[in-house]
């Protein structure tokens, strides 16, 4: 059985740490270049404070954390924040090798959605790398369109990463 959780305790926020590290481990598979611009935006340090800042940088009401369990077992996260008012950017979502296909890429970016829209946000942003097809086409066919960046991003990194919106408010 699948479940989506709101990560509240601390071993539930450790999974969520361990999921990400597994998450930029995965990323340094990918090729060359996709390799370079994770290494520029994770060097190890960085990922680091950001693992330790999770429950303060995601913390409800500015973002929120969903965590993936599969019988119990921590399989996937997601997470956002507030970027400016009314925008929140989705990051880091990850569902484990052993459960892709099973769904909780889609029920995790679905209750990231849903809890946005809870939160009164306007607009969702997001990226991610162009290697990652099939995350690109889940986005799509959630209804996040594709846009121009939304923050500033170095060099190496204008051909590789993909930049989307979702409008909650029509």
């Amino acid at each position: 059985m699948l479940d989506i959780i709101e990560a509240k305790t601390p071993d539930q926020f450790d999974e969520v740490r361990r999921l990400c590290w597994e998450y930029r481990d995965f990323l340094m598979t990918l090729d060359e270049k996709s390799v370079r611009v994770a290494k520029t935006y994770y060097p190890e340090d960085v990922y680091n404070r950001l693992m330790g800042e999770i429950e303060v940088e995601h913390a409800v009401p500015d973002g929120g954390v969903r965590l993936a369990l599969k019988d119990g077992d921590a399989i996937g996260c997601g997470m956002f924040r507030t970027i400016e008012p009314g925008v929140a950017e989705i990051k880091r979502v990850f569902v484990s090798d052993a459960a892709r296909g099973t769904g909780a890429g889609f029920a995790i970016m679905t209750s990231l959605i849903d809890q946005c829209r809870k939160q009164g946000f306007d607009f969702i942003r997001m990226d991610t790398g162009k290697p990652l097809e099939a995350a690109i086409r889940l986005y799509l066919s959630m209804g996040f369109k594709f846009r121009d960046a939304y923050f500033e991003i170095p060099e190496i990194a204008k051909d590789t990463l993909v930049f989307f919106e979702m409008h909650l408010r029509r």
